[in-house]
């Protein structure tokens, strides 16, 4: 399971926590202006718009779960099984592959407007990438500065949510989890104030007893409210540092930790958290065992070249003695 967030300070920030029970040696990964990417149904594209974000490179083709491209549009892919419903080829649209949504989309648009227009056109394809890779049950957050909107491809059609509250995370659909805000409406980052009984002088007796309520279990429907509070209260100085340092904090509200969410082959975890400066392409993350921060900057490749870049994690634990 996952959670992808977004938050503006100067610059404005994209990022996710990738929950799961074991790694694919994925890599932070430039795709740059002139690398071919050949779509199964849409032929080869030989110039896009360059992209930086978390893949795993198999056959030469970078498998985005989440990426960023050079005009700040952001998009990733989170978990939605028994939800997600992909579709057999259809005359007359845009038929690509969930595992090619994402630089479909990032490679040819600048802005969540310019998206809709493609996802207007956008038959979700029912293929594999390969017998040993089959398809991951998606939806997907798209996200700029100014907007962003959820993607569903469920039995009924595609969906395309407008995103107030600027999260996402797995299962139930989106709508749902927006109706379930009202559910956690009287949460509070003040102190509450009697509501209980005019007749009963009841006072606060700890700091934080706004948000009494404020879930904390590592279900989707959970994380969602968790993150949305969080995010949709947080403050900090408008520093690259202060921003990426609270946007982290962000996502550390809703880690997984492993032994808490046993799964069928181990426990699940937060393998990575990333986080985008979309404005200036600067892509930084930390992992379970590492929770220093690194960076990767796309502009500091060579963007109009046709070659893949990619950077594997730095996984192990970076501790500063000071004695």
């Amino acid at each position: 399971m996952c959670t992808a967030a977004t938050y503006k300070t100067k610059d404005h920030y994209f990022g996710r926590n990738l929950d799961y029970e074991f790694s694919y040696s994925e890599t932070v990964t430039v795709t740059p202006r002139n690398y071919p990417l050949h779509f199964r149904k849409m032929g080869t594209v030989t110039h896009h718009y360059a992209m930086i974000g978390m893949a795993f490179v198999q056959n030469d083709y970078p498998l985005y779960y989440d990426a960023t491209n050079e005009f700040g549009l952001s998009m990733a892919g989170l978990n939605f099984p028994a939800n997600a419903d992909y579709k057999p080829e259809a005359e007359g649209r845009d038929n690509v592959t969930p595992f090619e949504f994402i630089p479909w989309i990032l490679g040819a648009c600048k802005t969540v407007g310019e998206a809709r227009e493609l996802l207007s056109r956008i038959n979700l394809l029912n293929e594999n990438f390969s017998p040993a890779l089959p398809l991951s049950p998606l939806h997907w957050l798209i996200s700029d500065r100014d907007e962003s909107i959820v993607v569903e491809s469920v039995r009924d059609g595609l969906k395309v949510y407008d995103n107030p509250v600027g999260v996402m995370t797995n299962n139930p659909p989106f709508d749902y989890h927006m109706l379930n805000l009202a559910n956690y409406m009287g949460l509070s980052r003040e102190d509450p104030v009697n509501r209980f009984s005019s007749d009963v002088d009841i006072k606060p007796y700890s700091r934080g007893m706004g948000a009494v309520g404020l879930p904390g279990d590592l279900s989707s429907a959970s994380r969602f409210i968790k993150a949305a509070f969080t995010r949709l209260n947080s403050i900090s100085g408008e520093s690259e540092s202060e921003s990426v340092s609270q946007f982290f904090h962000i996502l550390a509200s809703v880690a997984q930790q492993k032994g808490c969410c046993r799964v069928e082959h181990g426990f699940e975890y937060t393998i990575y958290s990333s986080c985008c400066n979309t404005d200036r392409g600067i892509y930084y993350y930390t992992t379970y065992e590492n929770s220093r921060i690194t960076g990767v900057d796309m502009h500091k490749e060579d963007l109009d070249g046709a070659a893949l870049v990619s950077y594997p994690l730095v996984t192990g634990q970076d501790i500063l003695m000071q004695n």
